[in-house]
């Protein structure tokens, strides 16, 4: 009965800390840096977890904590696994050791590294007005994939990232733009060297301020298949992005790898590009899928306590979007604990073509960027959307 007792007030606690002190962005990259190395055992000395894993328990096995005060080091212990067994280290970055200016529509950024340089480019695309505007850096394109007239239209600025400056589509290992200042890093996936050249843009439009014409705090982040994993990353790993769409990330975003391996014809462990993460990580392919200590509805929750929307399409097989339902409600587990159910949405619906939005999801997304861009506080973002999976018995796969 005490145990019950306490657990209620717990409850009530997070709810009310919910309400007042949960920040929706923070002014870090990464406010979980600092906390000590964890161990990051062999696969031959993990165990196997056939569920998904815990997000809340320690990874030195002394218990576990829901408490929003632990949640850093939670995220701290997740992004050291993630980078260790799946994507390589995301270099940090001196603040002095970036340039920034812009030029007309354009924001440049150099980066010094070792004696070496780097240079970044994004155009920016301004709706009507003075600003300073809410932003969406969308892949390739200013809003992405996503229909610019639920964005610009309504007071967002666009910022294109031009990928191919940091990393190519499926990289030549120790010879792409990043392994110039990197060179150690040369085992590292994509999926680490993306997010870092879109968090050097977000330091770019902090050093030039006001002359961007920019909302610093309200950042979004999106992208559409392996853009769709891109944004999921950039956003899991860069805490001034305020709200992250994934748009049909399918495998290696958001969905599950131990689910994805019951399913069918679908991109699993063992069928992702490699060169997107380290190669290291085909030991956990198959059977050895139960052995990863993380999964990645994990890389989901490393976006809490920040805004999050996933979008699916249930017409391709490869997507598998049972495994990303799956994962969405796992990860939603922790926006829940903390009383911020609102911030995680998800919405997963068939009848369009792969990264073409339906009208059926207009809705969905004006809601998160009506609320997190544009700061309608009383949009309804409680989206859970997911008909075909109904019947689907994602608890069985809680910790």
């Amino acid at each position: 009965m005490k145990k019950l007792f306490f657990s209620l007030l717990t409850g009530v606690a997070a709810t009310a800390m919910a309400a007042t002190d949960i920040p929706a962005v923070y002014d870090r990259e990464n406010t979980s840096s600092g906390y000590p190395a964890i161990a990051l055992p062999d696969i031959g000395d993990l165990p196997e977890v056939r569920t998904l894993p815990d997000p809340f328990a320690w990874a030195d096995g002394s218990g576990r904590s829901e408490r929003f005060e632990d949640w850093a080091r939670h995220r701290s212990e997740i992004m050291q696994r993630l980078q260790h067994y799946e994507t390589g280290v995301k270099p940090a970055v001196a603040r002095d050791s970036v340039e920034a200016w812009m030029d007309c529509d354009t924001l440049r950024v150099r980066v010094h590294e070792k004696g070496e340089i780097l240079d970044l480019s994004a155009v920016i695309e301004y709706p009507e007005g003075e600003g300073p505007f809410p932003a969406m850096i969308g892949i390739m394109f200013p809003y992405g994939s996503l229909p610019p007239e639920l964005l610009k239209e309504r007071g967002v600025a666009g910022i294109a990232f031009n990928f191919m400056q940091v990393m190519s589509h499926t990289q030549k290992r120790g010879e792409e733009p990043i392994n110039r200042l990197y060179p150690e890093h040369e085992a590292g996936g994509a999926y680490s060297a993306w997010p870092w050249g879109i968090s050097r843009i977000i330091d770019g439009l902090e050093i030039v301020g006001e002359k961007s014409r920019i909302d610093l705090r309200h950042i979004g982040v999106t992208g559409c298949s392996f853009a769709g994993k891109m944004a999921l990353f950039a956003g899991a790993l860069d805490e001034r992005i305020a709200l992250t769409i994934a748009q049909e990330p399918g495998g290696g975003g958001v969905d599950a790898w131990r689910v994805s391996e019951t399913l069918g014809n679908v991109e699993t462990l063992g069928r992702t590009n490699f060169a997107w993460f380290k190669e290291s990580m085909r030991m956990f392919a198959e059977d050895n899928v139960s052995r990863l200590p993380i999964d990645h509805h994990e890389v989901a929750a490393l976006i809490a306590p920040r805004a999050l929307l996933v979008l699916g399409n249930t017409d391709y097989e490869w997507l598998a979007e049972e495994s990303n339902y799956v994962s969405c409600r796992a990860a939603r587990r922790v926006w829940e604990s903390f009383g911020i159910a609102g911030r995680m949405g998800f919405s997963i619906v068939g009848g369009h073509p792969h990264c073409q939005l339906p009208v059926s999801q207009y809705a969905d997304v004006a809601a998160f960027v009506g609320r997190f861009l544009l700061g309608e506080d009383d949009t309804d973002t409680e989206i859970v959307r997911a008909e075909m999976f109904a019947d689907v018995d994602w608890k069985k796969w809680l910790w």
